[in-house]
């Protein structure tokens, strides 16, 4: 492809032959000969410093945002903006063709997104999925490393998304993404909020950075969705001039409410106010929170034209989500829940809602991710301590971080707590002992791994699937066998 249709819609300065690209990379280690190279400057890497490197290897021309005095560099205002976009032309500007939805939050983006793509698919859509779990075209499973991927892997998928079919495209958009322009010049039908807590303050610092990389994706949408039970949501109500839909389980003023919810280990059951319309409706996940996921769903799906009846509908025949508050059934006198619960306000919210239902004890598994924010560490076990009536305290994915200087970290949130808590490095002794140990119509839960498979620890990744390993101790401690 030329460098010149590559670089349309893009303001530039400086002169560069309009010679052939191979391909578009912004990793100096992947750049080959004739390779266009952007460079982006990260928090740890700055790709300017390699610019004279790439183009000795044989880059056919440089985009950069800071002057080089180098030959064949092309100037722009923004590397990271004209790096999504120069993707978006290189695979010929699929976003074009395709109908686009997306959800962002701290919480909930994973099973809003997994819900509105059952919805579509029940009512005969062919639907594409962008998110944590995986990326989806049609049937087709693409295995997932980041919430929103990279410019040119999302390009990639969308180019293939329309070769296959599909009409519209559901995906997460995480902060970090918007942050970071991964979505620039996508144009959005809908665009959902699920509201902000504390998290990803190691990179954003401030809630304020947080919520304005957030409030960014409106600026390219068409249309919202806003938890207005979220102050952070009736803030951007305030301040949003495109057309709006409001969801909440307190505020009665919203456009979908929901009353009457009645949960359990099964899931929930609720009726449903869409403007003037009244419905019951079910879900196979439990929880209030489930059913607020639920609420934006539906409004979501309206605004791609499915309407709320048939919403409703769809939903009550949806499996759920992996690893969002999913039973493992296994042959035991008490229940096993995993989910990805893994910040103070999803731990909260998950935890109330198992307690509305408990018939016996709650025991709660967790641990804290390593080399991420310390200060929320205390604040997870205070959640734990407030909706618990016992703790297991492990591992999560302590990455280079010691395991147990990140334990002794969340230990301070539990000073005072009148319950036992038990403590294990390694988590998959802390899962054998709690099984050892469950009562009779105990709950227990699982939380921070939720559908990953894996454990990231200071030597690599190893293979961790809860559900895996759940059912394995099980089956062995009913053959009688130690575990």
């Amino acid at each position: 492809m030329k460098l010149s249709t590559l670089l349309q819609g893009i303001e530039t300065a400086g002169f560069c032959p309009d010679t052939e690209i191979t391909k578009v990379t912004c990793d100096s280690r992947q750049l080959k000969k004739g390779d266009l190279f952007i460079c982006i400057r990260g928090q740890r890497f700055d790709g300017h410093a390699h610019a004279a490197e790439v183009l000795e290897r044989g880059a056919a021309a440089i985009v950069a945002e800071q002057p080089l005095p180098l030959p064949g560099v092309i100037r722009v205002p923004d590397s990271r903006e004209a790096y999504a976009k120069i993707c978006a032309n290189f695979y010929g500007n699929p976003q074009r063709e395709l109908t686009l939805a997306a959800v962002t939050g701290t919480s909930g983006k994973t099973t809003i997104t997994c819900l509105i793509r059952d919805i579509l698919r029940a009512a005969g859509k062919k639907v594409g999925l962008i998110g944590t779990i995986q990326g989806e075209i049609g049937d087709m499973i693409i295995p997932a490393r980041h919430t929103t991927p990279d410019p040119l892997q999302l390009y990639s998928m969308l180019s293939r998304m329309r070769a296959a079919g599909v009409k519209t495209v559901v995906m997460e958009a995480s902060s970090h993404a918007l942050d970071q322009q991964r979505l620039a010049g996508l144009r959005f039908r809908c665009a959902a909020f699920t509201g902000l807590s504390h998290e990803h303050l190691d990179y954003h610092q401030t809630m304020e950075n947080y919520y304005q990389a957030k409030r960014r994706l409106f600026s390219q949408a068409d249309a919202a969705v806003i938890n207005s039970d979220d102050p952070y949501g009736r803030r951007l109500i305030e301040e949003l001039t495109i057309p709006l839909t409001r969801y909440a389980l307190k505020d009665p003023a919203a456009d979908y409410t929901a009353h009457s919810i009645e949960s359990g280990a099964a899931g929930s059951r609720f009726m449903v106010m869409a403007g003037s319309r009244l419905m019951r409706a079910q879900l196979s996940m439990p929880g209030s929170y489930s059913v607020s996921n639920a609420l934006c769903a539906a409004a979501c799906a309206a605004q791609l034209g499915v309407e709320p009846e048939e919403a409703f509908a769809a939903l009550s025949k949806s499996a759920g989500v992996p690893g969002r508050m999913e039973v493992i059934a296994v042959p035991l006198p008490f229940t096993v829940i995993r989910d990805y619960a893994h910040t103070p306000e999803e731990i909260r919210s998950v935890l109330s809602a198992v307690r509305s239902f408990a018939p016996a004890r709650v025991v709660t598994l967790f641990g804290c991710p390593g080399e991420r924010d310390r200060t929320k560490r205390p604040e997870m076990a205070r959640a734990v301590a407030r909706y618990s009536d016992a703790a297991i305290l492990t591992s999560d994915n302590p990455r280079g971080e010691d395991p147990m200087q990140i334990i002794e970290d969340a230990l301070a949130g539990f000073q005072g707590a009148k319950m036992p808590v038990k403590v294990f490095a390694d988590r998959y002794d802390a899962i054998r002992w709690a099984l050892e140990n469950g009562r009779e119509r105990d709950i227990l839960m699982l939380l921070g791994k939720g559908h990953e498979d894996y454990q990231v620890l200071e030597y690599g990744t190893i293979f961790f699937d809860e559900r895996f390993i759940v059912r394995e101790l099980v089956e062995k401690m009913n053959q009688g066998d130690s575990i």
